[in-house]
């Protein structure tokens, strides 16, 4: 009888460690299955999250923009010029003091540029450096008005079609600075500089008459002289 119950006792206890073994396993894999992993990816996007399309700082949307007596900020009010200068421009679901404030920084940008050096702050306007800036100024910082009717008379660097007759200056001390005004036939008018420039000099170039196309390289902008 002894003998019975011992031999039954190791057949149990076999039992017992193959089925705690099974059961480890099987613990393994659920847990490895319980954690939790990345969410898929989705190209659907949630509504909520759905903002107007980006647009380029300074310049107006052309989507849905919010009507001029929605367009007061969250704390405090907008000044009349600051109303003037947001109309039409703030996008949809967009906040108009974060559109005011792309304008504040275009006007920042002239006042410091042109506290050091007017010309490279006419320069940056007419080279399209400074995005926004002719509204900026127009609406936010009048005082820099002069500085925008100097670029307003001025033209980048590359080819410019029929170009008003006469000298004007480049804005940039670049030696490798060189120009071109061809007629309409394509033959060339004028063409510059003469003789190589020194470090320092300023560049100019005489537009003749009957100019079709101005070109240039390296000269960055050119207002009249």
């Amino acid at each position: 009888m002894y003998r019975r119950s011992a031999a039954a006792a190791v057949l149990l206890a076999a039992a017992l460690t193959l089925t705690a073994c099974s059961s480890d396993g099987g613990g393994k894999a659920d847990a490895a299955d319980a954690k939790p992993k990345p969410p898929a990816a989705s190209s659907v996007t949630d509504p909520a999250d759905a903002s107007a399309a980006p647009v380029a700082p300074g310049a107006k949307p052309t989507g849905p923009v919010l009507p001029d007596a929605k367009i007061t900020p969250k704390t405090g009010s907008f000044k009349p010029n600051e109303k003037q200068y947001l109309s039409g421009r703030v996008p949809e679901k967009t906040d108009p003091a974060a559109v005011l404030q792309t304008g504040q920084e275009s006007c920042q940008r002239v006042e410091r540029t042109a506290k050091h050096d007017k010309d490279a702050a006419t320069g940056a306007i007419v080279a399209g450096e400074i995005p926004g800036a002719k509204d900026a100024i127009t609406y936010l910082c009048p005082e820099q008005k002069p500085i925008l009717d100097a670029a307003s008379k001025g033209f980048g660097d590359g080819t410019r079609q029929s170009p008003a007759a006469g000298t004007y200056r480049a804005l940039t001390q670049n030696t490798t600075c060189t120009w071109e005004a061809k007629g309409k036939d394509g033959a060339v008018l004028a063409s510059g500089p003469e003789t190589a420039p020194k470090a320092g000099d300023k560049m100019m170039a005489n537009v003749p008459p009957g100019t079709a196309e101005f070109t240039s390289t390296g000269c960055y902008a050119w207002i009249p002289a």
